[in-house]
């Protein structure tokens, strides 16, 4: 029998041939396979959705330092409008700036959040779901590849 391409399930070659062995062998081996296949199956699954959780987290984590960095920005801007009303000097000048230098970092920083959160999305394991397509594929073609 051949091998599933492009599989990691486990070889469904043995050393006897089909046509040696008794249907309660046959029917044995077809258990033992789809068990350790759906296994295998499983694990993959369990590992990508890992992956995204922490893609998802670490985006979520950087949204999360893009708001305070926005909200320093916001104190920031306050005090240029305050010094700008108040003294109609220089300092307001230096206060503005620093305000437009945090709304830069913010903005880089809510850039990198949306690319992690992105990378995490669609949460279902594509790579599983293709491998349980190949396998299925490969079941109804008589183990066919």
């Amino acid at each position: 029998m051949a091998e599933t391409s492009g599989s990691h399930a486990a070889s469904f070659s043995h050393s006897s041939s089909p046509n040696d062995a008794s249907t309660s062998e046959l029917v044995t081996r077809l258990t033992q396979q789809s068990t350790e296949l759906i296994r295998s199956e499983l694990r993959l699954a369990q590992a990508e959705m890992t992956e995204k959780a922490k893609h998802a987290g670490l985006g979520a984590g950087l949204f999360g330092g893009a708001g305070l960095v926005a909200l320093y920005g916001g104190g920031a801007l306050v005090a240029t409008i305050i010094l700008a009303l108040s003294l109609l000097m220089d300092p307001w000048l230096a206060a503005l700036i620093v305000t437009v230098v945090l709304f830069a970092i913010a903005g880089i920083v809510a850039l990198m959040g949306k690319k992690q959160v992105s990378q995490a999305t669609p949460a279902a394991p594509k790579h599983t779901i293709e491998s349980v397509k190949q396998d299925v594929d490969t079941i109804k073609g008589g183990g066919q590849s």
